[in-house]
């Protein structure tokens, strides 16, 4: 299944309008336990599928927050050795939890150089729960 998921966002990326050079990210929330009640668990970060990623990338940060809330759900650092799948447990953070109905979540990473310098940001969001 998980191999179904990421050849699905690797077409998607090659098919879509973005340009081919651009730096872009997607992601599945995979096993998460669900969670409506507005008090979020400590999780595995999810699946990440990375494309484009800017050519010096040692380091790219993941933050994710809630568009219809300003709670701040963390992240986490990776080291980048050229890889386009970030797997769950690279890190933590706190997992979606919107009390009332659907909220979008936002990730962001950050593409950072050997100099901890910004060299790129790109960006994927989904609903919770889908």
């Amino acid at each position: 299944m998980k191999l179904l998921i990421r050849i699905f966002i690797s077409l998607f990326f090659l098919t879509s309008t973005v340009n081919a050079a651009e730096f872009g990210l997607a992601f599945e929330w995979g096993n998460l336990k669900s969670c409506t009640s507005g008090n979020p668990n400590k999780v595995d970060n999810p699946i990440f599928t990375l494309i484009n990623v800017p050519e010096g990338t040692k380091i790219l940060q993941f933050r994710m927050k809630d568009k219809q809330s300003p709670y701040n759900h963390g992240g986490g650092k990776v080291e980048y050795a050229g890889q386009t799948t970030i797997e769950p447990g690279a890190f933590k953070y706190k997992s979606p939890c919107p009390p009332n109905g659907k909220h979008t979540y936002v990730w962001t990473v950050t593409a950072k150089n050997e100099k901890k310098k910004k060299i790129g940001k790109a960006k994927a969001q989904k609903e919770y729960p889908e």
